[in-house]
């Protein structure tokens, strides 16, 4: 089939890898415009763009998927399906309409369950055990469309965000390459999503990154993990941010003392702050202004005081 593949971070690649080594032609690639990045604020490629010029594929950079220039290159390419991962702007009707067996998302949570731009992220939060990628044609309705295909993914008690999606950016590549050769053979077919069972993930703004120490060990352990790399887990100490990297949840017999929700306790291998329940240890800690550290080089610096507290 003729493709058109809209992507734009570096999750999105694995996908167009795939495709490109398909028997499928991907003759165009959709991607957000080039955007500032680094000390000097040059504008850079997005990783799909750049995975694209590579290859010598056209690359199509509307600021708005509604672009009337956009719409008319896109119908003259008559591509056959337009596979999506992570494209990051709304496609409405006129585009949804173009290519003769639609847009085909790939989204990284078992639908309907997480529905949204943070899947990874609330799957991992919530406690779940497994989540997975679904293949779905898109609607107008957030990720509601009907489904060709999932793989599953079994959750891991240290998996962040950023490995569970790596993870699931590989399998997920395999998986529309699959879902495009049934699209074409025939021998997929797309089936509606149930109605119970439906949930929503929201971005994770820095704000929801902040970890409450107020909440059971195995919840802030989750939590951490959450949104580990991106936005990245943070508290206050001292009046000053405080980057935070994996914990490890104690068990209530560890022998590490009772201690307030937040509370430091600096022994000589390891730092330990307290919750709800267990306290957790810390992993990795980035003071405001400092590079990433060890708990323990952290605390050797800063001097912790009896008392003091993560908030």
């Amino acid at each position: 089939m003729r493709l058109v593949f809209a992507g734009t971070p570096e999750p999105a690649v694995p996908t167009l890898r795939a495709l490109l080594a398909s028997r499928h032609d991907v003759v165009a690639v959709v991607t957000r415009p080039d955007a500032p990045a680094g000390r000097g604020r040059k504008l850079v490629r997005s990783p799909v763009g750049a995975l694209a010029d590579e290859h010598g594929i056209e690359v199509l950079t509307p600021t708005r998927a509604d672009d009337p220039d956009f719409l008319s290159r896109l119908g003259a390419l008559a591509p056959d399906a337009c596979p999506v991962v992570a494209y990051g702007a709304l496609l409405k009707q006129d585009a949804l309409d173009i290519p003769a067996h639609g847009w085909v998302n790939l989204h990284f949570s078992l639908l309907p369950a997480w529905r949204g731009a943070a899947p990874v992220q609330a799957a991992i939060g919530a406690g779940d055990d497994y989540t997975g990628a679904s293949t779905f044609r898109i609607v107008p309705e957030l990720d509601a469309g009907p489904v060709f295909g999932v793989v599953t993914e079994r959750i891991g008690a240290t998996d962040t965000a950023g490995a569970l999606l790596g993870k699931l950016a590989e399998s997920g590549a395999d998986l529309m390459v699959s879902t495009m050769d049934g699209i074409e053979d025939g021998t997929v077919t797309a089936v509606e999503q149930p109605a119970d069972g439906v949930s929503y993930a929201p971005k994770v703004t820095v704000d929801d990154a902040r970890v409450q120490f107020d909440r059971p060990a195995l919840a802030v352990d989750r939590h951490i993990r959450a949104v580990t790399p991106d936005p990245g887990a943070w508290a206050q100490f001292r009046d000053a941010r405080c980057k935070l990297g994996p914990v490890r949840p104690l068990e209530a017999d560890s022998g590490a003392p009772e201690l307030a929700p937040g509370q430091l306790l600096v022994e000589r291998k390891r730092v330990i702050a307290g919750t709800a329940t267990a306290p957790v240890e810390l992993g990795e800690v980035q003071a405001q202004g400092k590079k990433r550290m060890a708990a323990t080089d952290w605390a050797r610096g800063t001097r912790i005081e009896h008392g003091e507290r993560l908030t």
